[in-house]
């Protein structure tokens, strides 16, 4: 059975960046095996029923 640690590791919310926008956290360690860094350029696609986060290429 998986730890309750686990599980809430992916459990996010929406934080208020602004008046009209809104943030989620990553899990750094998450990011760091992307090889994302701050200020990156990442490309975000509304699917249904979610979205998708990519690397910017030019």
């Amino acid at each position: 059975m998986p730890s309750g640690k686990s599980n809430e590791k992916n459990i996010r919310k929406l934080a208020k960046i602004g008046k009209q926008s809104v943030g989620v956290t990553l899990p750094i360690e998450d990011v760091r095996a992307l090889g994302w860094n701050k200020k990156q350029k990442l490309v975000v696609k509304r699917i249904h029923g979610g979205f998708t986060i990519k690397d910017w290429k030019k």
